[in-house]
């Protein structure tokens, strides 16, 4: 009998691909996830050092199946080409010896344009499973959609693994084409930081997968920030020292750098994010809206399902909304903040201990739209807010409002046309439209394709539109807002 027999597939494809394009799909085999403890090839001295447990109380937990015979066979329609069944002895891993079902199968694509999903099967079990939605363009996308997670915790804070770790599972094992640690930087000499730096380079491959340099600010009287730098170095900064004792001192340096400042976790009454402290509007331009510690987007008693219920839970006018009614102009990320070492597929609230790790939250990831996959095209995504939040499902999101994408602005004298499309392998439960904080427009679905339209009367002030989107199995996309104003506003 397998020690990790086969429980279900995690099938990853490219959200936007044209008409004929070859692509790869990510797959990989679950199990029921299990602790993994650690190992050293000599029983004494037993590993028990600060950089081999966490400071949290959690241990490393995988999910891959064992490799058995298969076959497995895929299936897209009539109109996918391609293998229509692999042994999953294809399937190597993602390193030496690695005897799990994980891997890429090569050489997939479709015919015609529309939106469709592959469906994996074990030709012995009969088990099952269905891609992310993939969209089919006839000619080349003006925009890609790739998948991103900017904040994930090592060992040398407060997380498991370590950084090149970490960013090969990112890549290899929560299938995501954009990452960066942002680890707490009070507990990071100057060497550390050079490693950390030296390490996000090394993994960035163009066209492949983009790293970006990046730290956690971990003022807790004010609220936590992440900051991100666009080029392959960037300063570290402490509040507990002169780099980077305040709020102005992360702002110069994002200034200097020409970098990005990013709230999380805003809501939370214990290291939540105080919205009355300086702010710079050039330079924080999006919040991490979702991650494993829950959804900060609005209160509990408002319909959030998510709130923080952890360190105090939650903190009354510390929400994005409350953020954006100061008139902060913020998209929105989803980030995992995960501590247990696996970016893109955590497995936090399956900890034994503490008890608090069941009151988490699945983690977030971003969608971003950009024209291709490098530093400066995603980058440049970022920087405009052409980017989503969902709870770690591949929901492709579109987002308009008078003609321009979510996270731009733009002046409007008549109407306001409203425009969403989503796509979801699972059925779409329904569609909210919000305006500056209020459910304006619901509509309900059952589908797992949906394109929507709205209209929403002129107005004399400036306002700001999202989109909220949720699946029947109760998970969430976010897009980041439009702004409109009158003729007679001045931006």
């Amino acid at each position: 009998m397998q020690e990790h027999p086969l429980t279900g597939f995690w099938a990853v494809a490219p959200s936007t691909v044209r008409v004929g394009e070859t692509f790869d799909l990510k797959l990989k085999c679950l199990t029921t996830p299990h602790f993994v403890p650690t190992r050293c090839y000599v029983s004494y001295p037993r590993l028990a050092g600060t950089f081999n447990l966490s400071p949290r109380g959690i241990t490393y937990m995988d999910n891959v199946a064992d490799r058995w015979p298969g076959p497995l066979v895929f299936d897209g329609g009539t109109e996918l080409s391609g293998p229509g069944r692999i042994d999953c002895e294809a399937l190597s891993g993602t390193f030496s010896e690695d005897a799990r079902a994980l891997g890429v199968v090569s050489g997939f694509s479709f015919r015609k344009p529309g939106t469709y999903t592959i469906h994996v099967t074990d030709s012995q079990t009969g088990i099952t499973g269905q891609s992310n939605p993939i969209e089919v363009t006839q000619d080349e996308p003006e925009l890609r959609l790739f998948w991103g997670d900017l904040h994930s915790q090592t060992y040398f804070s407060d997380g498991l693994r370590i950084p090149e770790e970490l960013y090969h599972f990112a890549h290899h094992e929560g299938f995501l084409d954009i990452f960066a640690l942002a680890d707490h930087s009070e507990w990071l000499t100057d060497a550390q930081w050079e490693y950390f730096t030296s390490v996000t380079n090394e993994f960035y491959r163009p066209g492949s997968y983009v790293t970006f340099v990046g730290l956690e600010w971990t003022n807790s009287a004010i609220g936590h920030r992440n900051v991100y730098y666009p080029g392959d170095h960037g300063p570290i900064l402490r509040y507990t020292d002169e780099t980077g004792d305040s709020l102005e001192k992360v702002y110069q340096a994002a200034r200097e750098y020409g970098g990005l400042v990013i709230p999380h976790h805003s809501a939370n009454k214990t290291m939540g994010v105080k919205w009355d402290t300086l702010h710079d509007p050039e330079h924080v331009r999006l919040v991490e809206i979702h991650s494993v510690w829950g959804n900060s987007e609005r209160p509990a008693e408002a319909g959030n399902p998510f709130p923080i219920r952890t360190l105090g839970g939650e903190q009354d006018g510390q929400h994005v909304v409350d953020a954006l009614a100061r008139g902060y102009r913020l998209g929105f990320v989803g980030g995992g903040d995960i501590h247990d070492g696996r970016p893109g597929d955590e497995l936090h609230m399956l900890q034994k201990h503490p008890d608090a790790y069941r009151l988490l939250s699945r983690q977030g990831i971003m969608g971003v739209w950009a024209t291709e996959l490098t530093r400066e095209a995603i980058w440049e995504a970022l920087w405009n807010r052409r980017v989503y939040a969902t709870t770690n499902v591949r929901i492709i999101l579109r987002f308009e409002v008078c003609g321009v994408p979510m996270g731009q602005s733009v002046t409007a004298a008549g109407p306001r046309q409203i425009h969403v499309s989503a796509a979801s392998q699972l059925p779409i439960d329904k569609i909210e439209i919000v305006k500056n904080g209020q459910d304006i427009f619901i509509e309900s679905s059952g589908e797992p394709v949906v394109d929507a339209q709205f209209e929403d009367a002129p107005g004399n002030t400036s306002d700001y539109y999202y989109a909220r989107v949720t699946r029947t199995d109760g998970e969430m996309a976010w897009s980041s807002p439009v702004w409109v104003q009158p003729p007679s506003t001045n931006e």
